[in-house]
């Protein structure tokens, strides 16, 4: 029975001895940056879009060439998922903003970005960077809207 009782103590002390100091782990916790705030805006250098209204013809066109070059392999202009979502509908979903930071900003936004994730998680592919220009993705922008008939 002494036995038991110094192996019990002996092991008790081994364990609190392990245990180190809790603040340890708390300290290095806290001295890391905060996570930045995620928005429904995405994360990305677009903070603020000012829709057309009506919608440009030449950007829709702009927008579409882009998209016939750069997107439709894994987006289609429906709701039907291929590789990655259909478009249609996607307006009406998301906002400008974070449409514009997924297209010029997907690695960060698939890193960071909660509904990003999410996507990702059911197309199961990442959207590869397809180096849009800002400008650019404003075209495809208008034109996402135009597929949505948003005048």
């Amino acid at each position: 029975m002494n036995k038991h009782l110094a192996l019990l103590l002996g092991l008790g002390i081994l364990l609190s001895a392990c245990g180190g100091n809790s603040n340890q782990t708390t300290d290095q916790a806290s001295e890391k940056a905060p996570a930045p705030a995620v928005s429904d805006k995405g994360i990305g250098e677009i903070k603020s879009v000012t829709m057309n209204s009506p919608l440009k013809p030449d950007m829709v066109a702009k927008g579409q060439a882009i998209y016939d070059m750069k997107c439709a392999a894994c987006h289609k202009l429906d709701e039907m998922r291929v590789v990655g979502p259909g478009w249609k509908g996607l307006t009406e979903r998301r906002k400008p903003e974070w449409i514009m930071n997924m297209i010029t900003n997907v690695e960060v936004m698939l890193d960071k970005d909660p509904a990003a994730q999410a996507l990702l998680e059911e197309c199961l592919t990442r959207m590869p960077n397809q180096n849009v220009s800002v400008g650019d993705a404003r075209d495809i922008l208008e034109f996402m809207y135009s597929i949505d008939e948003k005048k």
